[in-house]
This record gives C-alpha cells, structure tokens and sequence, in this order.
C-alpha cells in the first residue's frame, strides 16, 4: 500500500464509514475474567450478598448517627459522613452487577453499561482520595495548630494542594511534630490518624494493584487472585473504613454502644413484662 494511497481522500472517507460500522456493530463486551464455578457459584452469591449487606448496614447507621447527632456536626464527622456516602455510592456502582454475572451463564455486559461501571469506578476512587486528603490536612490543623482548627480548616487550601500532595505535605508536618513533641504529643498524634493511615494505606494497596494489573502481563499470578485483588479496592474499603472508624473514634463507638444497650434493655424490659403478665393470667385459666 502506497502512501499516496493510503491519504487519498476517496479512501479515508471509506476507511472512516468502514471504521464506524465496524464501531456501530460491537453492543457488548465479553467478561473473560469469569470462569465456570459450578455449584459453588450459589455460595459465591451469598458470601457477596452477605459482604454488601454489611457493607449497606454498616455506612447507613454511621451516616444516620452522624446526621441525626448534633454533637458529631463537627468538620471530621462531616468528612466521615461523605467518606461513607461514597463507600455506598462505589459498592451500589460494583456489586449488583457481579452478583448478577455470577448467578449468570452467559458473562456479557453491553457497551453503555460498561462506560456507566468504569466512570461510577473512576469518580469512587478520585472521590476517595479527595476525601482522605481533606480528612488528611483536617488531622494536621487538629494536631499543629488546635487552637487556629476553626479558622484554618478551610476548603480553598484543600483545593490549592490537590489531594496527593496534601496527603504527602500534611503527613510530613505530622511526623515533624511528633519527633520534636512531647510522648503525650507523639501518643495523641497515634491514636489521631491510626485510622486515617490505616485507611489510606488500604486503599493506596488497591490502587497500585490496579496500575500494576493495567500496565504488566499478569498471567502468572493465578486466576482466583487477580479476580479478589481486582474487586479488592471496591469490596474491602467500603467496609473497612466504617469498621474502623466505628471503633476507633470514640464519639461514634459510645453512641454505637448506647443504642445497642437500649435495643437490650428493650427486649429485657419486654420480656419481664411478658412474663409478669402470664403469671398474672395463670391463676385466672
């Protein structure tokens, strides 16, 4: 094929038609990834099912105590309140579709409802690391400069930074302040941001595992690996970060606490007068 050939307009014209009928004629996509578990399929369903219910349960009540709570309407708990919608928001945008494929025989997806899973994907992890950079520089201001936290804690600083090089640059000024600090300092500086450290190395693991699956030949990494390190990410985190927050921050852990003891006491209060009432019936049958 010559080049004068291959730039001639009667032919380009023809390759572009060529190239959007092809395009027009692909409606779905294969999922490779899956393979045929057989019956095991059914306990796949429910263990899935079980994660996700936990996971609904578990960012529906934080958010509920948090909202409902006007001790928690404090910036941090705010910010906990967003972390927690978007764990909802990016579990909602993975799970029915993978509990619908594994009940399925036939792994396809069509192409529009493939663009909608990858941007609900995409904007889950950008609106993750937003909202770890801004809890981020909310624990620097709570821990350097308490007494400047109301002023300071302002979003036109987080928007300045961008996410990464917030995380990086508040992070730095934290371990400045615990090696120059006082062990009540560097106590207080541990106990602050375990969870939010904890949380962001998660979710930095499942990150790089994407980048590295995207950019390198996988195939001597086994099957079963590469699927549960892919959906790491999006099944882990959601239910990692309201666990972890739930029992860390004591705020949240006491009101937990409260509201498990009441629905106790409840059903013990229930009971006793269920059983006064049938020894009063007793002599009368």
């Amino acid at each position: 094929e010559t080049l004068s050939h291959r730039f001639h307009p009667v032919n380009s014209v023809m390759n572009q038609r060529r190239i959007m009928m092809n395009s027009t004629q692909i409606s779905y996509f294969t999922l490779a990834a899956y393979f045929d578990t057989g019956s095991l399929k059914y306990l796949y369903f429910m263990i899935l099912t079980l994660l996700y219910v936990l996971i609904l349960c578990a960012n529906v009540l934080l958010i509920v105590i948090i909202c409902m709570n006007r001790s928690l309407h404090e910036p941090m708990y705010l910010f906990l309140c967003s972390l927690f919608v978007n764990e909802l928001y990016g579990s909602t945008g993975l799970f029915p579709f993978l509990l619908l494929q594994i009940l399925s025989d036939i792994h396809t997806v069509s192409v529009p409802f493939c663009f909608l899973q990858i941007y609900c994907v995409y904007t889950y992890i950008s609106i993750e690391f937003f909202n770890l950079a801004i809890m981020s520089y909310d624990r620097y201001l709570a821990i350097c400069y308490p007494l400047q936290y109301n002023t300071q804690m302002t979003s036109n600083k987080v928007l300045f930074f961008g996410p990464l090089i917030l995380i990086f640059y508040t992070y730095v000024k934290i371990l400045k302040v615990c090696f120059s600090g006082s062990k009540q300092t560097r106590q207080k500086a541990v106990s602050t941001c375990t969870p939010h450290l904890v949380s962001l190395l998660n979710f930095s693991f499942g990150i790089c595992f994407e980048l590295l699956q995207s950019r390198f030949d996988m195939i001597s990494v086994p099957n079963v690996l590469r699927i549960f390190l892919a959906l790491y990410i999006v099944t882990c985190q959601p239910l990692l970060n309201p666990v972890l927050y739930g029992l860390k921050m004591s705020q949240i852990r006491n009101i937990c606490k409260g509201l498990f003891c009441c629905d106790v006491n409840t059903m013990s209060i229930f009971s006793q007068v269920k059983q006064s009432s049938n020894k009063l019936i007793k002599p009368f049958i």
